[in-house]
């Protein structure tokens, strides 16, 4: 499916929204609870689903729908759409500080991979899915990596970041990276995770046990305050904290 050909407005610095501008008939998708405000003329309608495949039978759109489930986020979609007959906005809010980052897919070969819980909302017709890393090391000893979102299409998509956003062009360059910094790469990069050196260096140098690694030629998205950092920061333990173990899907576990 093409999708929507959608315009768009980036509004404020350190907490940002997108702004939407549809013409008739046109939609776009979000996460649920992502919505700021939207202008009369806009309906709304929760849906399993990213609508991508309009012919998709029930049993495909569960299963598409309940594998979200796996990356935390919520089962249903919501799909926003110009009833009207002049050009109305809709916005969307990140859930936490940081940058929003648009992406027009088609300058990405089609597809990106996205951290977890990047996604914000998109043209109707992007295809929103799950990626497994088939490097399992990445997600057992990274903690994070192995479950990821994969965003396929040739529309803009949006994608939200803790902190400043760096994008850099790897030109058959390997960067190392703290793997809970890493927002978004392209599907020719690859994803893996590395000790972070010595014995003593890994016990003592305050950057983890484990790297994660890219590698090869294309775009890559990291962010300077990934929200694991943040709760640390806020927490009364001033980041000495029992709860928010990683498991092996990179997801905060209760003691």
């Amino acid at each position: 499916m093409t999708s929507h050909e959608i315009d768009y407005k980036i509004i404020g610095d350190d907490i940002q929204l997108v702004e939407v501008e549809l013409d008739p008939h046109e939609s776009v998708i979000a996460e649920a609870g992502a919505m700021l405000y939207m202008e009369e003329g806009i309906s709304f309608e929760t849906k399993l689903g990213d609508g991508s495949t309009p012919n998709q039978g029930l049993l495909n759109k569960l299963f598409s729908a309940g594998s979200r489930l796996i990356t935390g986020e919520s089962l249903f979609m919501t799909h926003f759409t110009n009833q009207g007959l002049s050009k109305r906005k809709v916005s969307f809010a990140a859930p936490y500080p940081g940058k929003i980052i648009p992406i027009d897919l088609k300058n990405s070969k089609g597809e990106i991979i996205v951290q977890k819980d990047g996604f914000l909302c998109a043209a109707l017709g992007t295809k929103v899915s799950i990626h497994l890393n088939r490097k399992l090391g990445a997600g057992l000893l990274g903690g994070e990596g192995f479950i990821l979102q994969k965003l396929m299409g040739d529309g803009l998509a949006f994608i939200h970041a803790g902190g400043t956003v760096i994008e850099k062009t790897l030109n058959n360059e390997t960067l190392r990276i703290d793997s809970g910094c890493i927002v978004a790469y392209e599907p020719q990069i690859n994803f893996n995770i590395e000790a972070s050196g010595s014995l003593k260096s890994m016990v003592f140098g305050g950057e983890g046990l484990f790297l994660a690694t890219l590698q090869g030629t294309g775009k890559i998205w990291l962010q300077s305050m990934p929200i694991r950092k943040l709760i640390q920061r806020l927490s009364p333990t001033g980041g000495n904290i029992k709860k928010g173990s990683r498991s092996i899907l990179g997801n905060f576990l209760e003691d």
